[in-house]
């Protein structure tokens, strides 16, 4: 699906991990939980192949052609986001650029890609899931009580940031013919899971935009929802009780140690919304449990 890219006036005004088991979704895998994903999150995603060790990651999906088309990107450190991964891919300088995030921690993994549009439009999407297996956390009624979850968030969106990772144009290029590369949009995340009821709810806070540090982003809340008894769930994202997209994810590991998900948000920055194309975001979380060995600041 080609999506639109936000307007140049209001893009304009913008500015100049862990490691862990290697990871491919949309494999046979009885542990992998990609199908699950719902389309509004997945996006123009078809599947993620990553290894920390190596430092490699390749993407199926957000291209030109309806045929799923692989690209493998280029670690790029420089771009490193909140704890997450940063990786690129650009062809020449006339061709996309796409920023790719990936994290990975305790069994749970989520990757975000978005194109810096070109031609007025753009591509993005996520995915998440788990490497291992998973239980509910015990207590001595059995399975069940309230787990907290902390951690950082990174997203991005339909306007150009900086694009200081472009292949520089030849002189005199024509302007309406450049790709751009998409603003990253950065936060931190809480999650309480209470695995009694099998609820789940939570919220994006501290966002803001890299290249445009004063430019006020709204909280993202992350309505409350069922947990499936694999661990699954989607439910949707507000503000100020408005809903403005989707959310979902998985519980991994003993004990539900960690969890993975990610974010589709539209019209939800109201100081970019220009009235022509509303404001469009994909974001990833990865985050520890409160209760494991190296739990998050925010934590109690």
């Amino acid at each position: 699906m080609r999506r639109y890219l936000l307007g140049l006036a209001a893009a304009s005004a913008l500015s100049a991990c862990g490691g862990g088991n290697p990871f491919t979704t949309g494999t046979d895998d009885p542990t992998d939980v990609t199908g699950t994903i719902p389309e509004a999150l997945a996006g123009d995603v078809d599947s993620v192949s990553y290894d920390a060790a190596n430092q490699s990651l390749t993407v199926t999906g957000v291209g030109l052609d309806e045929t799923p088309f692989s690209a493998t990107y280029v670690r790029k450190p420089a771009l490193d986001r909140a704890g997450y991964e940063a990786y690129t891919v650009q062809d020449n300088q006339l061709t996309e650029h796409s920023t790719a995030y990936v994290r990975e921690t305790e069994g749970g993994y989520a990757t975000v890609v978005m194109t810096g549009g070109q031609f007025g439009f753009f591509q993005g999407g996520t995915t998440y899931g788990r490497t291992g297996t998973y239980s509910a956390p015990e207590t001595e009624q059995g399975p069940g009580g309230i787990v907290s979850y902390a951690g950082t968030y990174v997203g991005l969106l339909n306007v150009d940031g900086d694009n200081g990772d472009l292949i520089d144009p030849s002189n005199g290029t024509n302007p309406a013919i450049l790709p751009g590369q998409a603003a990253e949009v950065t936060g931190d995340v809480f999650i309480n899971a209470d695995f009694s009821d099998n609820r789940v709810k939570g919220t994006v806070y501290n966002r803001q935009i890299t290249d445009q540090p004063g430019t006020e982003v709204e909280n993202l809340t992350l309505n409350p929802t069922d947990i499936a008894s694999d661990g699954t769930f989607t439910g949707e994202a507000s503000v100020d009780h408005g809903g403005v997209g989707e959310y979902g994810g998985v519980f991994s590991g003993a004990g539900a140690a960690s969890v993975a998900g990610s974010v589709h948000a539209t019209a939800h920055i109201e100081a970019l919304n220009d009235g022509t194309v509303p404001i469009e975001e994909f974001g990833v979380f990865v985050l520890g449990s409160c209760d494991g060995a190296s739990p998050d600041p925010a934590c109690p």
